[in-house]
């Protein structure tokens, strides 16, 4: 049994495995052939954070793998009401065969999976979103093929999806630049760990600098679920910090611009890049469906 809590759950050939899967499941799909590899099989979704694209890509590819998903949201199953995630999780995975987790803090995850029988996802904690990382991954070498040895600019808050991205250089092989204001910067044990892992990380506090010669330029909200108390304070903290034209004229010309959604146009990034040809916000989102697609298969059945 594995989860996938962290994308350093799997090895760096495991993960690429996954994309490979993933691809070949997406190429059956577009071609109108049905890959019910996990008939039979249920995922339990359990959601203490708001989501679209988490919830309608996990139910929508269980569904086209032949399983079947069930939506829990805390508030209206015992978790919310205080019973302890360690027996929640001995009873749920005593009747599914995956449980995903949609949460605020990474232990609720991990003290789950420790008590779970089964495969345990992470579909997003304030630590990591590691299923994301698969997408744009995924997303970008659908684009311009191998992501080992490009470049890769990551401008804004030090988050979850920064913390994806340094997790990503272990696994994939690319060359993450980070530009945050002082103060934002990505959790510093995790970059020490990666990087004692071969991660090939660089920080700034410049953007410019952070997209000069980039492959892919990527951001995030300024204020995630649960620090909009802080939208103010953040706003004045990220000035400069803007994804827009200025700065990815100083990346590569076929650079592509990418964001996990949802995005503020005017603040982390301008209209005129979410919204033009550099961007492939879109598929990337759709790609959601398509990598998890993979993982599932890999979690439940493991590699051919």
């Amino acid at each position: 049994m594995r989860h996938f809590l962290t994308l350093l759950d799997v090895s760096p050939e495991e993960a690429r495995y996954i994309l490979k899967r993933a691809a070949k499941i997406k190429r059956k799909l577009k071609a109108g052939k049905a890959t019910h590899s996990l008939e039979g099989k249920t995922l339990g979704m359990v959601f203490d954070k708001a989501s679209t694209r988490t919830r309608v890509s996990f139910e929508t590819g269980m569904y086209q793998l032949g399983g079947h998903a069930l939506f829990l949201h805390s508030g209206t199953t015992q978790l919310g009401r205080g019973e302890p995630i360690e027996d929640s999780a001995r009873v749920l995975s005593s009747m599914v065969d995956c449980v995903m987790i949609r949460t605020y803090g990474h232990d609720i995850v991990q003290k789950f999976a420790e008590y779970s029988k089964v495969p345990v996802i992470n579909g997003l904690t304030d630590l990591t979103h590691p299923c994301q990382i698969l997408a744009d991954v995924f997303t970008y070498e659908e684009q311009r093929g191998s992501i080992e040895g490009k470049t890769v600019a990551w401008i804004g808050d030090g988050n979850n999806m920064a913390h994806s991205w340094i997790n990503g250089a272990v696994s994939f092989g690319y060359h993450l630049k980070i530009a945050s204001p002082e103060g934002y910067r990505p959790d510093a044990k995790l970059l020490e760990a990666a990087c004692a892992l071969g991660a090939n990380v660089t920080l700034t506090d410049d953007p410019i600098a952070a997209a000069d010669g980039a492959d892919l330029v990527t951001t995030d909200v300024w204020a995630s679920m649960g620090q909009e108390e802080e939208q103010a304070e953040r706003e004045q903290a990220f000035v400069g910090f803007q994804v827009d034209d200025r700065v990815m004229a100083h990346a590569n010309s076929d650079a592509l611009f990418m964001h996990c959604l949802p995005a503020h146009r005017g603040e982390e990034v301008s209209a005129s890049v979410i919204d033009g040809p550099q961007s492939v916000v879109w598929s990337e989102a759709e790609n959601r469906l398509h990598a998890q697609k993979g993982l599932l298969d890999f979690l439940l059945r493991g590699q051919d």
